[in-house]
């Protein structure tokens, strides 16, 4: 079973090495959001279920230009895609030959995406909080200010002045982990990478 579309709405990005190593993981999230306009990454993601059964895992590749687009496509085990263009969110999956699609303000929003693909002003959608250290890694917890977000809370991982890992809760009780590698910060990314079109054939849900 794969994991749901709003969790592929996730990123990393690289920190300004020298200034966030010696600050605390909530500065170097700042950091992070004034000093990247784009960034791209591969990551290795794991679903872990409630149930304790057998974990889902996958691995892909990540773009984002801030604020508002970014590309997170999973190439293995299946094939998804996620692109925001700035004006809309499109979710495809090429086995079921569907696209969703929805306004990208509605889509970021209080998501997870937000943290990273959005604007700067992170306090106004979520609640920052130093969770202290694990695994060598220093912690940030954010929590959505709306109920209806469809998670609990989100925690970043940074070492190195690097943004290093990604926890998401859900509602359902559900864990996706994600470990971000070969992160490149402001790159010159193409127009290409922040567009989409539906394959012939495909059916379009949504707006």
């Amino acid at each position: 079973m794969k994991s749901t579309g709003k969790w592929l709405l996730t990123a990393a990005c690289l920190l300004l090495p020298l200034a966030a190593e010696a600050a605390g993981a909530i500065d170097q999230l700042h950091v992070f959001l004034k000093g990247t306009r784009t960034l791209k990454a591969e990551f290795a993601q794991t679903l872990v279920a409630r149930s304790g059964r057998k974990p889902q895992q996958s691995a892909g590749t990540v773009a984002i230009s801030r604020p508002g687009k970014l590309r997170w496509e999973i190439l293995r085990p299946y094939p998804q895609l996620v692109v925001g263009d700035g004006e809309r969110i499109w979710i495809h999956d090429p086995d079921l030959q569907q696209v969703t699609v929805r306004k990208a303000g509605q889509a970021l929003g209080a998501s997870p995406a937000a943290l990273l693909a959005g604007s700067n002003e992170l306090e106004k959608n979520f609640a920052l909080a130093d969770a202290g250290e694990a695994d060598g890694l220093a912690w940030v917890e954010a929590t959505p200010k709306s109920g209806d977000s469809g998670f609990e809370k989100v925690r970043m991982g940074f070492a190195g002045g690097e943004l290093r890992a990604m926890e998401l809760f859900d509602s359902f009780g559900q864990t996706t982990q994600i470990r971000f590698s070969r992160i490149e910060r402001n790159p010159a990314l193409p127009p290409a990478t922040f567009s989409f079109r539906p394959p012939p054939g495909t059916d379009v849900v949504g707006e």
